[in-house]
């Protein structure tokens, strides 16, 4: 294994300026979800540039390819990389900043298909040093629901054949560039989308005993609603309940209609997260009607809550250990953001893991979705060699 490890250190270094282009081209020409037309046939050429065998047109925009060592049916193994972009206006000032006006690749996508399709160079190169396959999923979708893992898992991507395994990288601005991080059992939270449109009887502002006022009503709704978090939610299991939008459409001496408020909940406890859509919902229609009002409830729902496989999260902690030092792997604390990789990881093993991306002395801090987010580029030869070593190893495992 020593032997294989310094190779694919040697081939990561190799393919660093070649990584860099491909996803500074990403990162200019980026597509909303859906729509990554031209990114996926970047990345077909790319597969057929290098003879790696693939079928493209998944889920409308996704590519499943497939790379095998020897003894190809003994084992495989999957890896994943998201292809979207958000719809946010880059503010960079960089040779490759977004050209596609009001888009952006703030999440670091970009990066993700970067070092998964260097990890697939490096791999193809040695198929003949190790056994069993590796399936590359270049999935659509992951900003928007109903996720593009949900449909690539419809569509059939993890069967013909199954993978025993699957491995996710997303960047991570805390965690300085050569360092990754992790963390077994719950990771990532449920994400649901929550939509209220709060009714009354609009009217003159100077005259509000003539109407029902919605505004007042949601304002009410709004402070209340945290009290299912603050008095209903187990405090060691965190729960978000925040809202983002609110149209009250009327001028200042116009109460309108109809309030609408948009948020999102998330928590990490499947049986209380069904429960907080029915206290959420009792609530809410409860107390607008004892002001006058009614309260329409749509609960879009969203991704589940991200479980890592303990054992494979362990070994993936080993493996990384050994490709970068135990001083440059990080144990991770759960976050409220969430990720349709978490589909997945329903079905199979799954360890989604985080790549750092950070470099002060570069002025590389700013938060994902950001619109000035960026990262150090030197981290695509961590994350590509650290990708297609723990695939060799995870194959090897058993």
């Amino acid at each position: 294994m020593e032997k294989i490890k310094h190779k694919i250190k040697s081939l990561s270094k190799e393919f660093l300026s070649e990584m860099i282009l491909i996803r500074r081209t990403i990162h200019a020409n980026p597509e909303l979800s859906f729509q990554e037309f031209e990114t996926a046939n970047l990345i077909s050429d790319f597969l057929e540039k290098n003879g790696i065998e693939y079928r493209k047109g998944i889920a409308k925009t996704g590519i499943v390819g497939m790379i095998k060592g020897r003894n190809p049916e003994k084992k495989t193994i999957a890896l994943r990389a998201d292809m979207d972009a958000l719809p946010i206006t880059e503010l960079n000032e960089v040779d490759y900043k977004s050209k596609n006006q009001g888009k952006m690749h703030a999440c670091g996508h970009d990066v993700h298909l970067a070092s998964m399709m260097g990890a697939a160079k490096i791999l193809n190169l040695l198929q003949s040093e190790y056994e069993g396959s590796i399936k590359l999923i270049f999935q659509p979708s992951e900003e928007r629901y109903p996720g593009g893992a949900k449909v690539m898992i419809e569509a059939g991507v993890l069967e013909n054949p199954k993978p025993k395994a699957i491995f996710g990288q997303h960047v991570y601005p805390d965690l300085d560039s050569g360092k990754t991080g992790m963390k077994g059992g719950k990771y990532m939270a449920s994400t649901d989308e929550i939509f209220l449109t709060v009714k009354g009887r609009g009217g003159h502002g100077a005259t509000p005993h003539k109407n029902i006022d919605p505004v007042l009503i949601a304002a009410h709704i709004i402070v209340a609603l945290q009290q299912v978090v603050s008095r209903n939610a187990n405090p060691v299991m965190p729960t978000v309940l925040s809202f983002g939008k609110i149209i009250a459409d009327g001028q200042t001496n116009v109460i309108p209609d109809e309030v609408k408020l948009a948020g999102i909940m998330r928590t990490f406890d499947e049986t209380w997260r069904k429960e907080m859509k029915i206290r959420i919902t009792s609530l809410v229609q409860t107390l607008a009607e004892s002001m006058g009002g009614t309260c329409e409830v749509f609960i879009d729902e969203g991704y589940p809550v991200l479980v890592n496989n303990e054992s494979l999260t362990g070994n993936a902690m080993k493996y990384a250990s050994e490709y970068l030092g135990s001083e440059n792997v990080v144990e991770l604390e759960m976050r409220t953001t969430a990720e349709d990789f978490a589909y997945y990881a329903q079905k199979i093993p799954g360890c989604f893991y985080r790549l750092g991306i950070r470099n002060e002395a570069k002025g590389i801090t700013s938060n994902l979705h950001s619109a000035t987010f960026n990262v150090d580029e030197t981290s695509i030869e961590t994350g590509m060699g650290l990708m297609a070593w723990m695939a060799v190893r995870e194959l090897g495992n058993g």
